[in-house]
């Protein structure tokens, strides 16, 4: 038994299921620094574990990985990407992005990342993103 929800992409592909946090604080947005691949900067992501739905995994993420609590949580995008990498084996994923506000101070987890900071648009178009954030982050028009 799968630990994480799965499915079947329309071409018959095994598909895992992912949310993403996209946390704004006025003009900056938070991101790590990824430790295991994909590599990159990107926002605080995750797969949806079985019995979980989006906004419940979404939480869960972010508070393993930063230590914050999320709120005002808006939908941004849900989109299946057949090109998205998955060390889990998955050809697909389908994703669903939010955007949210934090409380606290974002905490480094060691195990996850080699830092997590605030960054402006113009210092984010700088960074080797992981390629699944330089897509959103292009499709939001941040870079």
């Amino acid at each position: 038994m799968h630990r994480f929800k799965v499915g079947k992409s329309r071409n018959n592909q095994l598909m895992h299921y992912s949310v993403g946090a996209l946390i704004k604080e006025k003009d900056k947005y938070l991101l790590i620094d990824r430790k295991k691949p994909p590599l990159g900067f990107a926002g605080i992501a995750g797969h949806i574990d079985q019995g979980e739905n989006a906004i419940e995994a979404l939480k869960r993420e972010v508070r393993e990985e930063s230590g914050l609590k999320i709120k005002n949580c808006k939908l941004l995008f849900k989109e299946g990407l057949n090109w998205n990498w998955c060390s889990k084996g998955a050809k697909t994923h389908y994703w669903y992005l939010f955007e949210c506000e934090a409380e606290g101070k974002p905490r480094l987890d060691k195990s996850e990342a080699k830092s997590i900071q605030w960054y402006t648009r113009d210092e984010i178009k700088k960074l080797k993103l992981e390629p699944v954030w330089r897509y959103w982050f292009k499709k939001l028009k941040i870079i």
